[in-house]
């Protein structure tokens, strides 16, 4: 896994499984936001043709993921929730660069980093569900290795595109700024 330097806190468990519909929730949210994240690369980026296809795998796997959450919820009888905007997706997001190449670098850097910490939190929840004897531990052990591939392709993508001495100056840059948002924002019943 991506070496995130901040590791998620067991009060963040503690959140999830104090409101777990909540949770499941968040997630069919994240799922269905990170395939039309993947979409949007290929929106924005055609001409990147290292990318598009890649990308599209991505949006297609998300979207079966969504899937799988969406069935998760209805059979618990819950209702999808309104669109928000994830405070720690947005503040990773406000470090992107405006216009050029930097900005694409950025988008895909930022994008790894959120899958990054998601595969970390899905294990943590998947490892929880097994030891409470939940049918739910395999289909989360399944979404958090998804979560490690999805968090390397994004970083490959970057390498497809950009030098390392562009990347990892930058990388490094946006996981210490990720550590430090993961510290400071509170514990709730989400992926993030």
């Amino acid at each position: 896994m991506l070496n995130l330097r901040f590791a998620t806190p067991p009060e963040w468990l503690d959140a999830v499984f104090a409101d777990f519909d909540a949770f499941l929730l968040d997630h069919a949210a994240c799922e269905r936001k990170a395939a039309a994240t993947g979409m949007s690369f290929v929106v924005r980026y055609p001409d990147k043709s290292p990318i598009i296809e890649p990308l599209i795998e991505f949006a297609r796997e998300e979207l079966e993921h969504f899937q799988i959450m969406y069935r998760i919820v209805h059979a618990r009888g819950l209702i999808l929730a309104d669109d928000y905007k994830d405070a720690y997706v947005n503040a990773l997001r406000s470090q992107v660069r405006n216009g050029g190449d930097g900005m694409l670098l950025d988008k895909l850097l930022v994008a790894g980093v959120v899958e990054a910490r998601g595969c970390e939190r899905l294990f943590l929840v998947a490892a929880a569900l097994e030891e409470r004897a939940s049918p739910l531990a395999e289909t989360y052990f399944d979404l958090a290795r998804a979560e490690a591939r999805h968090h390397g392709l994004f970083f490959r993508l970057a390498r497809a595109c950009f030098s390392d001495p562009l990347i990892e100056p930058r990388a490094e840059s946006l996981l210490d700024f990720e550590a430090e948002l993961v510290k400071r924002l509170p514990h709730r019943a989400a992926v993030h």
